[in-house]
């Protein structure tokens, strides 16, 4: 598992350690169970797979932050798609099949809903490298599973920078309003629900491409809404919805409008084993900030 020092790769570990024997890697060596490794590195990268002899190799890590992609662009496509190159090469070399993450955010959000079939147009750096990614993998990688994720969340305090955690913290801090943005959709993504889908299809072996994301269309409004009824907490702080311009300095790179996506392949085959995104934001919010504030 190459890149899994973060939200996701934490949820993979927890839910492959006890049936396989694994070997984790990241350039941030935050846990007991992980070693360095960087797979921007082609001969460090081969080097380490080769060694461990896989049976699969997941390809997790990625610079997720949009507005450091659109920073640092060279960096975003090193680390988004020219290590994934590297990672369909090593794997057909070993002849393994190839996990990929890639994103909702690959959609340009002119449509409400995407299914796996409909085409992708990345707006901004981090969904083109993403996209890039996706594209070589397709095109080249002899068995893969491409599976596409939406608002992650997950990994507690310690290792989420999404969405959950930055709302969480403004009220530990004891902020009594909330500016929430009311103009974006999407669908969110637990990251122990996806990798309990993910390690099906996988000892199914069901090669291919998946939407792979919470049931229900939300918006990053009704989220911070159903939180604060988690933490019976909405009779005491205030949402104040507001635009994405209120915003647009801290968060200038270009977002789509709807990043919904509708696992219609996994439920074509009876696998969509994804829960309704209230229920995951519960448990996730149960397992992961008790006693947070």
């Amino acid at each position: 598992m190459a890149g899994c020092g973060g939200m996701l790769g934490e949820a993979f570990y927890k839910t492959f350690n006890e049936q396989y024997e694994i070997k984790c890697t990241d350039i941030d060596v935050n846990e007991s169970w992980l070693s360095w490794m960087d797979f921007r590195d082609v001969e460090n990268y081969r080097k380490e797979v080769q060694s461990f002899k896989p049976d699969f190799l997941f390809h997790i890590g990625a610079h997720t932050g949009l507005e450091y992609c659109e920073l640092n662009i060279d960096d975003a496509y090193k680390t988004n798609t020219a290590s994934v190159e590297y990672a369909v090469g090593i794997a057909n070399e070993l002849q393994v099949p190839l996990l990929y993450i890639s994103t909702a955010g690959i959609f340009d959000g002119a449509k409400e809903f995407y299914d796996d079939s409909d085409m992708p147009n990345p707006l901004g750096h981090y969904a083109r490298s993403k996209y890039a990614g996706e594209l070589f993998v397709k095109d080249n990688a002899k068995r893969y599973l491409i599976c596409r994720a939406g608002w992650m969340m997950g990994g507690g305090p310690k290792k989420d920078k999404k969405f959950i955690r930055k709302v969480m913290k403004q009220i530990k801090e004891g902020k009594k309003e909330l500016h929430i943005v009311n103009d974006k959709l999407g669908t969110p993504t637990y990251t122990h629900d996806f990798a309990q889908n993910v390690k099906l299809l996988l000892e199914k072996e069901l090669w291919g491409l998946y939407n792979m994301v919470c049931e229900g269309k939300t918006s990053r409004l009704e989220v911070s809404q159903e939180l604060l009824l988690i933490l019976d907490l909405h009779k005491k702080i205030k949402i104040t919805p507001v635009s994405s311009n209120y915003f647009k300095k801290e968060f200038f790179a270009v977002r789509p409008d709807s990043e919904c996506l509708i696992n219609k392949k996994l439920q074509l085959i009876g696998l969509n084993k994804m829960n309704d995104w209230k229920i995951s934001l519960k448990t996730y919010i149960d397992n992961y900030y008790h006693g947070y504030l």
